[in-house]
């Protein structure tokens, strides 16, 4: 059941994404057949603008592009709709968004971790709803998950329709923030969009297809053109996957890498595995030098940060290597760092054409902070300058620090709740800033409390 924030939002979800200066994206999802049509200007209560009459059919999504925007430019927005035979339209509450901000700008966005939805264990829906509605209230140009939102697992018939009810499941969720922060998505693990089980001959490669055939369906995800960079490669039956992609906004760059879609060999878990390896993958006896971001992911990361000119550069991926635990306590390791487990130096020979590891090049080229999922807690390190991030849960109920013993150094902290990032020309400040069921709030731990908080300086620019 739905928790009752969601009542509004259960049938009707909008959900805004690649958003650029002069142009935003908004994907409608009904689940009874409705027609309408938008309205969006510069002011509160007042728009200048209307799209035509849209028809939005029961469970199909439908895309809406705003264009001819200005830049640097808080926009307001409402969808007016009404059910067939109806004569009335109603209209949905406003919401907002805001174009691309010029260098100099001060801005917010925010990060959630790993949501789980198929973990009752840890994910609990009216908690996921309060962190939601609270990261919302920063109001937030844009919103990053890091991954593992979507777990394919419990699909046991494989078909498009399977596994995108995977994704429709956030849909009302997401759309509590997305409505107004255009969102972004990584992959993770348990998504299963990957190019091993793309390369199979059997359901594996049907899953890595509808997976990400489904999140270009519900999400708008950004695919290269005049302001995002990205993957332009295309696949069959998927085309652009849209799954690694780099923007700048006021002061800062963002790069999304993605573990997956590169790495002929099998990153982490497989289908219907459990988190232990086994199955049909095999993790136990594996080589961590074959799963890698791929020659192509590679170099377009490294010609982005290097001809990028931006004060702030922040990287999200789902985790270091893609797999295994820990942030700088792994970052030494394989492609990532270099090294194997017995501390040799076999970098040039297992990736001829790569100028340095991952860590020595975001060194190198000045990544303020490094953002990851996986590990389901707050952890904060760093090595060589870089800021290592391991973003909190946001949904789990019993407020654990899981697997914390693989970080050996830093500050760790038990979930749940959300990062707020606020870029201003001076300093980034990172929030970490909790949530509770109301059950569980007291007079030490309230929703909306800051459990950590730090500031990184902008570097002064050499002449």
């Amino acid at each position: 059941m739905l928790p009752p924030e969601l009542a509004a939002f259960s049938w009707l979800s909008l959900v805004l994404g690649r958003v650029s200066d002069q142009s935003v994206t908004v994907n409608s999802f009904a689940k009874e057949t409705i027609e309408g049509f938008f309205e969006y200007g510069t002011a509160a209560g007042s728009y200048s603008n209307k799209t035509g009459l849209l028809n939005f059919l029961a469970g199909k999504p439908v895309e809406t592009v705003f264009d001819k925007l200005q830049p640097n430019t808080q926009y307001y927005y409402r969808l007016n709709y009404r059910k067939p035979g109806e004569t009335n339209f109603v209209a949905r509450p406003e919401c907002r968004f805001h174009t691309q901000r010029p260098m100099g700008s001060t801005f917010t966005f925010a990060i959630q971790g790993d949501s789980h939805p198929e973990r009752p264990q840890m994910s609990e829906p009216n908690l996921y709803a309060r962190t939601l509605l609270n990261a919302a209230a920063d109001k937030p140009d844009f919103y990053i998950c890091m991954g593992d939102d979507f777990s394919v697992a419990p699909v046991q018939e494989v078909n498009f329709d399977s596994v995108a009810a995977r994704y429709t499941l956030q849909r009302p969720f997401l759309g509590l923030v997305a409505q107004s922060a255009p969102v972004f998505l990584l992959n993770g693990n348990h998504e299963q969009a990957s190019l091993f089980n793309f390369n199979q001959t059997d359901e594996r490669h049907a899953v890595a297809v509808h997976a990400q055939n489904a999140r270009n369906q519900f999400y708008p995800t950004p695919a290269p053109d005049r302001f995002y960079s990205g993957d332009t490669e295309t696949l069959p039956s998927v085309g652009l996957r849209k799954d690694y992609c780099a923007w700048t906004w006021g002061d800062a760059l963002f790069v999304i890498l993605d573990n997956y879609w590169h790495s002929p060999a099998q990153v982490d878990s497989g289908f219907h595995e459990d988190d232990m390896g086994g199955g049909k993958g095999g993790r136990g006896q594996r080589d961590w030098w074959a799963l890698t971001l791929g020659d192509a992911q590679y170099q377009w990361f490294k010609r982005t940060l290097e001809t990028s000119k931006a004060k702030y550069k922040f990287v999200f991926a789902h985790h270091v290597l893609g797999s295994g635990r820990g942030g700088v306590d792994e970052c030494n390791l394989y492609e990532w760092g270099g090294q194997n487990k017995r501390g040799d130096w076999e970098f040039a020979e297992r990736r001829p054409g790569w100028e340095m590891p991952v860590h020595q090049l975001m060194v190198k080229h000045g990544v303020t902070v490094f953002f990851q999922g996986h590990d389901h807690l707050y952890a904060l390190q760093q090595r060589d300058g870089v800021v290592y991030q391991e973003v909190p849960m946001p949904a789990d109920q019993g407020y654990f620090a899981y697997n914390e013993d693989r970080y050996q150094s830093g500050l760790k902290l038990p979930n749940s709740g959300h990062l707020r990032v606020t870029v201003s020309p001076e300093q980034v400040k990172v929030d970490y800033v909790r949530c509770y069921l109301s059950q569980d709030e007291t007079a030490q731990q309230k929703t909306g409390d800051i459990a950590h908080s730090y500031t990184i300086k902008a570097k002064t620019s050499h002449a």
